[in-house]
């Protein structure tokens, strides 16, 4: 009977049980389209961070620079030249240590030996300034400070400098040393080899190299070149290209190689941290702040504060916004669906006067009203559903462009990245530009049925107690 009297009664009042589930569906749809977009601004955001510290990275454990210029080199760089009566073409690097003050290769089993740290591995990351071309004897002495050059960030166009008899080029790039026995973990996962091979546990000291796409293209350099550090040429085996367009460093040596160029013997400048659960992160960072004194930890909650530009612009307004603005549709789609199962229990008290004269109790009358409105709350869910797919699939089509950029987090020398301590880059000043996407993930479908649900639920609770007040008498009085 319950189920007969509930098809008929949906069939007969058609356009009322429509617009209480277009009510709904409203509510509903916006909360998936939302929730779907800010899922997409995370999955942005994510990408924006891993192209600092890598892919599996939850944390980096760093120790800031004492003063400026204490990070392998002090005063201004020094170049040596040799001795010649005539011009003569030369060239001599500089390699520092840069960002941070170095650590010895202990702490990294330390920080992996705590608990709920499933692996851990140290990186070094290195500032290389090249000054090549003629220099006269006269006006240049061995050893003694060249003048001009460029600092700064990423990798930098070879730059003339004349004066005094002299003319020559200064290069200026970013190397990070890796450790080659764990690829899976640092900086070099956020790109891909798209050219020749990665490193493998074989080349630990190894003479070789992997650069990063832009890097070799504008210096022309290739798979199977060459490419000569402080008199040390290594062979170029792979091109790697970042992921989210900006690499981590110019140019990829093995851990034991970078170490020597920088006379950094057992020092690494960055420990990267992969957690055995992400939820515990918290917990990780306060045993290694605990346990591994004079370090500083930096999780991807830390770094995520940094973030600026209409990507971080977006996803507040989404965070903030849009979720008061979900929950205030909610609620007023809520208030309206009781109002209005309440309004049309009120246009039927003849048809349940008469239904309780006839024997039937209170809690059949508001059980059978429940039951409608629940049915309108499950349609409307189901449009509601179908709307935020729909608004969903349009943001993913459109894939509107979000640009994020990232506060250097460096101390010390020379703009480090990556949780405020991995390879050296212009992490402050280069946007990255991140398509948005809004990808709905069964939690929100789940959550989407039961929003639906409750709608139903609290449309029914108005419409039952409308109905459980009434009498016998209203239908007579009606009939009347």
């Amino acid at each position: 009977m319950f189920f007969t009297y509930l098809r008929r009664e949906l069939r007969r009042r058609r356009k009322a049980a429509l617009v209480i589930a277009l009510g709904l569906a409203l509510g509903i749809g916006l909360v998936i389209t939302v929730n779907s977009a800010s899922a997409g601004m995370q999955v942005a955001q994510g990408k924006v961070l891993q192209s600092l510290y890598g892919l599996g990275t939850d944390m980096t454990v760093t120790k800031a620079a004492a003063a400026q210029g204490s990070t392998g080199a002090t005063g201004r760089p020094k170049f040596n030249f040799g001795a010649t009566t005539d011009s003569k073409e030369q060239s001599s690097d500089q390699v520092m240590v840069q960002g941070f003050e170095s650590l010895p290769t202990t702490v990294v089993s330390q920080v992996a030996g705590q608990k709920g740290v499933d692996d851990a591995v140290g990186g070094l990351s290195l500032r290389v300034l090249k000054v090549s071309g003629q220099f006269d004897r006269g006006q240049f002495k061995q050893g003694q400070t060249t003048g001009g050059g460029r600092g700064g960030g990423g990798a930098q166009p070879p730059g003339e400098v004349q004066g005094g008899g002299a003319q020559f080029d200064v290069n200026n790039y970013s190397v990070y040393g890796v450790d080659v026995a764990k690829p899976a973990l640092g900086p070099l996962t956020s790109s891909k080899i798209t050219s020749g091979t990665s490193f493998t546990s074989a080349q630990s000291n190894a003479a070789v190299a992997v650069l990063d796409s832009s890097y070799a293209k504008e210096n022309k350099l290739a798979v199977g070149g060459t490419l000569t550090i402080k008199a040390v040429k290594y062979q170029v085996i792979g091109i790697a290209t970042a992921d989210s367009g900006d690499s981590a460093a110019n140019v990829y040596i093995p851990l034991t190689q970078a170490q020597t160029l920088a006379g950094a013997k057992d020092k690494v400048t960055t420990v990267y941290v992969k957690a055995t659960d992400s939820q515990q992160i918290d917990g990780v960072k306060s045993a290694i702040q605990k346990n591994v004194p004079g370090t500083t930890v930096t999780t991807s909650a830390d770094l995520a504060s940094t973030v600026s530009g209409s990507l971080s612009t977006a996803s507040d307004l989404a965070t903030n916004l849009g979720k008061w603005l979900s929950i205030a549709v909610l609620i007023a789609a809520f208030l309206v669906a009781g109002l209005l199962t309440s309004a049309a229990v009120s246009r039927r008290v003849r048809e349940f006067g008469t239904l309780k004269a006839l024997g039937w109790k209170s809690r059949r009358v508001t059980g059978q009203v429940m039951g409608e409105a629940l049915v309108n709350g499950l349609i409307g869910g189901v449009l509601g559903i179908a709307l935020g797919l729909g608004g969903a699939y349009l943001i993913t089509a459109i894939s509107p462009t979000l640009t994020a950029s990232v506060a250097s987090g460096g101390g010390g020398g020379g703009g480090g990245g990556g949780f405020g301590g991995g390879p050296g880059r212009q992490a402050a000043t280069k946007a990255l530009d991140i398509a948005l996407t809004a990808p709905v993930s069964l939690g929100t479908i789940g959550l989407s049925v039961g929003l639906a649900v409750a709608g139903g639920l609290i449309a029914g609770t108005f419409g039952g107690w409308r109905a459980s007040r009434l009498r016998p008498a209203d239908a007579l009085r009606r009939v009347e």
